[in-house]
């Protein structure tokens, strides 16, 4: 075994890994952050905050379809913990490294000392406490092992001395890199062939069923064949916000997005499924509006890589356990052997694409809309006509979803990346997202209140060159009028240019795609600021009537 530092292991492994990029707050094993750039290959971004750091490790790991790395000494941990909450209900893959205590100041009031290694165990998949260098390499590769399968997470590892001295001595070190594990999913298992038989079986002969997609179909890249199957078997299919971009809004099997940031066509058409085909799907409370859609009690297939989740919420008439990718292509060739035509369903695939056309019929006069201040259903329509054909479209939670949700159109070949639920996430997620695809266009959405919570890392996108543009709904609201009012005197954009970006603000509907043009022909991260109506809310997910929703 080759002898050296745990710090040039450290900047060997993450060359081997293939991590592009660390995201991390200074300070935190600074040796092997100079070793990083001795090996080369490996970009370093430090950031404002250690949130941000966790935000864009995990954008990152979206994008790339390979683990995210973040970094930050002890005192910073529990704030990297709480950045880790969005990748861990996204199932993202993201390592967090910290600084942690050695055994001599512990319990004796040392400086920036809180025994807080637990604060992880609600958002990781595992979390390693790393006591002596020799563990090291071994608990960094079971952490991209971790990380990368069955169902992706987030794992943590905290390395004695609170900026990681720790990987100051000299040993031997193997230096052994598990290629599988550098991507995800790692693995690629196929559910039982009984149970692709019987699924087959009870979707050909159900009346009125639907499929409703989830984020695992994204993370397994099996967009093609969920669009394939339905295709064949003529079947609806609803996108939750995570595989919003796998269906194009354009497919003539596509009802939208259900649940509750939704389309009312696509919850209406859920509701009246005779039986619905889950794909990757937590079946959790918001793709469902609360469990109301569908009703507890509808029959129901699901697909997951994770046994865990089959049956949680909906008991199944079958449980198909296995990769979305692997096990939809055995579908599709058992259908092409077994053939067989499927119930007839004209009326069905009538009845679900007049909902669209009627939700289509009422929006399209909001997205039209010349008010100003601008309208959001307008932002949302302007901006997804836009889009450049291969673009990664990276939204924020609340508002910045259900509008991007409901009232922009994706088309064939763009990605779309949402938050999972932490407010502030959009910003830093998206510049996440842009240093994994630094050729691809990449444009953000947030709403004021959402931008604020990190718009000091604009100094580190225009710092690091991370040419992202970002669309900034500024309604000096928050989305919340009623109890808050944020000061109109702020300029974004004039904040962008002094902190090293391009700031183009908007005004009117008709200078918005002109605005979008120089944000991405400018060279630099670029901040549309696009001024808002406060006044208007987005509508809340649709539910049978005498069912509430969550």
């Amino acid at each position: 075994m080759p002898k050296m530092t745990g710090h040039r292991y450290f900047a060997e492994a993450m060359k081997g890994y293939g991590v592009s990029h660390l995201f991390y707050v200074n300070t935190i094993i600074p040796p092997a952050m100079i070793e990083v750039d001795k090996v080369g290959g490996v970009k370093r971004v430090v950031t404002h905050g250690e949130k941000s750091a966790a935000y864009m490790a995990d954008g990152y790991a979206r994008a790339s379809n390979r683990p995210g790395v973040c970094l930050c000494q002890d005192i910073g941990s529990t704030n990297l913990a709480a950045g880790l909450r969005d990748a861990h209900m996204a199932g993202s893959p993201v390592i967090a490294i910290s600084g942690g205590q050695n055994d001599m100041p512990r319990y004796r009031h040392a400086y920036q000392n809180a025994e807080d290694h637990t604060a992880w165990d609600g958002v990781t998949k595992a979390n390693y406490s790393v006591d002596t260098a020799s563990r090291f390499p071994d608990l960094l590769r079971q952490a991209f092992r971790d990380a990368t399968t069955g169902a992706p997470g987030p794992v943590h590892l905290e390395l004695r001395g609170n900026a990681g001295q720790m990987l100051d001595k000299e040993a031997d070190y193997d230096l052994t890199v598990e290629e599988r594990f550098t991507r995800y999913p790692a693995f690629r298992p196929c559910a039982e062939a009984a149970d692709i038989t019987a699924a087959l079986k009870v979707l050909k002969e159900a009346a009125k069923p639907i499929i409703v997609v989830g984020g695992g179909a994204v993370k397994s890249l099996a967009g093609a064949e969920v669009v394939a199957l339905a295709d064949k078997l003529q079947i609806p299919i609803a996108t939750s916000l995570h595989a919003r971009a796998l269906v194009p809004d354009d497919h003539a099997l596509g009802v939208g997005v259900p649940g509750s940031y939704s389309r009312w066509c696509a919850n209406k058409a859920v509701a009246a499924a005779d039986l619905v085909f889950f794909i990757g799907s937590h079946t959790g409370g918001q793709v469902t509006n609360g469990w109301s859609i569908p009703k507890i009690g509808t029959r129901t297939i699901q697909l997951d890589i994770d046994p865990n989740e089959l049956g949680r919420n909906y008991p199944n008439v079958v449980s198909l356990c296995g990769d979305a990718k692997t096990t939809l292509t055995a579908m599709l060739a058992e259908f092409a052997r077994s053939g067989g035509p499927a119930t007839p369903r004209a009326e069905w695939l009538e009845q679900c694409r007049s909902y669209v056309a009627d939700y289509w019929a009422e929006s399209d006069p909001l997205r039209n809309s010349n008010d100003v201040p601008i309208r959001p259903e307008r932002m949302a329509k302007e901006l997804g006509e836009w889009l450049p054909s291969n673009a990664v479209l990276v939204v924020d939670t609340f508002h910045a979803a259900l509008w991007t949700a409901q009232m922009a159109k994706m088309k064939s070949g763009q990605r779309y990346i949402r938050c999972g639920g932490s407010l502030g996430w959009g910003f830093p997620g998206t510049l996440g997202v842009k240093a994994a695809l630094p050729d691809t266009p990449v444009i953000g959405f947030a709403g004021d209140a959402g931008f604020y919570y990190h718009m000091a890392e604009m100094e580190t996108a225009a710092r690091c060159g991370i040419n992202a543009v970002m669309v900034v709904n500024n309604n000096y609201s928050g989305g919340v009028a009623e109890s808050a009012a944020f000061q109109k005197e702020v300029n974004l954009a004039n904040v962008a240019n002094s902190m090293g970006c391009a700031g183009f603000r908007v005004e009117k509907p008709a200078e918005i795609r002109n605005a979008l043009d120089k944000a991405l022909a400018c060279g630099k991260p670029a901040i549309v600021e696009i001024i808002g109506n406060a006044a208007i809310r987005a509508k809340r997910g649709w539910a049978p009537a005498g069912i509430t929703g969550e």
